[in-house]
């Protein structure tokens, strides 16, 4: 009994110092949390917001449902587990935005992934703390015989019952573990950037899509426009041909153009409903939907003038630059690790526990203990650490490489993206006075046709011109809307 109680201040002091070397060690190298894709979202939000002269944008939520979206979208969705099982009946831009990022899977993928790699984070950052194990034991055997195999850790067999702890606490390993617990904090921060990175792609999808079911949408009233025209047109050179004033000839030709336009018709709807088939595939539903897609209204605005500041915007917010920045961080400090494993390592060890059930004649007591230390030496394994040092060298500087061709990238896109939109901007007023014309054109043929001063083909070709210039007037202005998105993506910024 007397060296059991020597044994347990030995116990507690083994105690308080494992858990305050291990205080010490976590308060050494805590890292500041990587941001949650939430976060990253409102710091790119809030990052020079005056500055980013194409779109405001809000914090994307990636855990709302629809049931919070406003009033405007209508009665309150059904939702379960996040996922929108409704789309209101008038559908705007915005709208379908927010809806892909509470249902598109590939949103959901990226929250995912960066919730694994916080896990991983929280692997590594375990070296550091206590590690105790426990065991209890029981045996029953003819005490004291002998048994010489050599799976057997003792030659003596004794009937005894007992358990314990086992604890182990790495102390220093100059600085390993630390490098891979940045490196893991590192690897969490660019996953989480690659989450935002993912719903903005998520996001020029869902705008692509919506603005091409828009524009077949205009198409298709501007066919069933040119089907009514011409239909009209057929019908009176139909009555002047039964009343002998104009020829079978102007008759076949106003057929014609009938048909094309009807033609031109079936092609635009077949084409409405393949985009919003596409839109709806985006938005996450795997059944039809039937909505009215709604247009922003308004005056359209003018492109940005400065194309520079573009530039810088998109460096400092882009998420996937961001990410890949963090990758080439991360990569760094795992390099750094794997050099440092050719330093020694020393770790605290400890055991203690019972042995109710014994032989007085083989343990001495009914308590058992021990404190020691570990200092372990890498000598020579051949040369595998070394290897893997260079091979965390060149990954680095490969990963280097990368962010600086990315950062090329973006600087090229942005500055194309802006020019594109620049293009459809100054198109738009061209469409608008070829239609205005076209619109004349078409007017002063129908007058004259009336009149009998032209032929019929003049009147054809008066339609078909009026028609070109109504699509190409409506393609220009989707057109410019969807460049604002593309370059609005280019920037990084978000819904």
């Amino acid at each position: 009994m007397k060296q059991n109680r020597t044994l347990y201040p030995l116990f507690a002091a083994l105690a308080i110092f494992s858990l305050w070397g291990g205080a010490q060690g976590l308060q050494a190298q805590t890292l500041a949390d990587a941001p949650s894709t939430v976060m990253l979202t409102k710091n790119i939000e809030q990052a020079d917001a005056s500055v980013s002269p194409v779109a405001p944008h809000a914090a994307a939520m990636p855990d709302d449902t629809l049931s919070g979206t406003s009033s405007a979208m209508g009665p309150r969705k059904t939702t379960t587990g996040g996922t929108v099982f409704s789309i209101p009946q008038q559908l705007t831009r915005h709208e379908a935005e927010q809806i892909a990022i509470r249902n598109n899977p590939r949103v959901r993928v990226g929250q995912l992934l960066a919730r694994a790699q916080h896990q991983v984070y929280r692997e590594t950052r375990s070296n550091y703390l206590p590690q105790v194990d426990g065991g209890a034991v029981g045996s029953k055997a003819d005490t004291g015989s002998r048994f010489t195999f050599d799976g057997l850790r003792s030659t003596r067999l004794i009937t005894h019952a007992g358990g314990g702890l086992d604890l182990h606490q790495l102390i220093t390993d100059f600085g390993r573990t630390s490098n891979l617990i940045a490196s893991s904090k590192l690897y969490e921060k660019a996953q989480n950037a690659q989450a935002v990175a993912t719903t903005l792609d998520v996001v020029l999808i869902t705008d692509q899509a919506f603005y091409d079911a828009l524009e077949a949408q205009a198409l298709v009233r501007v066919a069933q426009q040119t089907v009514n025209t011409r239909q009209t047109t057929d019908q009176q050179i139909t009555e002047l041909t039964k009343n002998k004033l104009r020829s079978t000839i102007d008759l076949a030709f106003a057929d014609e153009n009938l048909a094309r336009a009807q033609l031109l018709l079936l092609d635009a709807q077949t084409q409405y409903n393949n985009d919003i088939n596409a839109l709806t595939s985006v938005l996450g539903f795997d059944r039809p939907m039937t909505y009215t897609l709604v247009e922003s209204g308004g005056p359209i605005s003018s492109p940005p003038p400065d194309q520079d500041q573009l530039v810088q915007t998109a460096l400092r917010q882009r998420p996937d630059l961001m990410a890949l920045d963090y990758d080439q961080q991360a990569a760094k400090k795992y390099s750094r690790a794997q050099w440092e494993q050719l330093l020694p390592s020393l770790s605290a060890m400890g055991v203690v526990g019972g042995t109710p059930v014994r032989d007085d004649k083989y343990f001495t007591s009914n308590w058992f203990g021990a404190i020691g230390a570990d200092l372990e030496v890498p000598i020579f394994n051949g040369f595998r650490y070394t290897s893997e040092a260079h091979e965390a060298d060149d990954r680095a500087k490969a990963t280097q490489e990368d962010l600086r061709d990315l950062r090329d990238r973006v600087v090229r896109d942005v500055r194309d993206a802006w020019l594109q939109t620049n293009t459809s901007y100054q198109k738009i007023a061209v469409t608008q006075k070829l239609l205005k014309a076209a619109n004349l054109g078409l007017d002063l043929a129908q007058a004259r046709y009336r009149l009998g001063l032209s032929s019929i083909v003049e009147l054809s070709e008066s339609q078909l011109e009026q028609t070109q210039a109504s699509i190409e007037n409506v393609n220009a202005e989707y057109e410019y809307e969807l460049s604002l998105a593309a370059l609005n993506y280019q920037l990084g910024n978000l819904p």
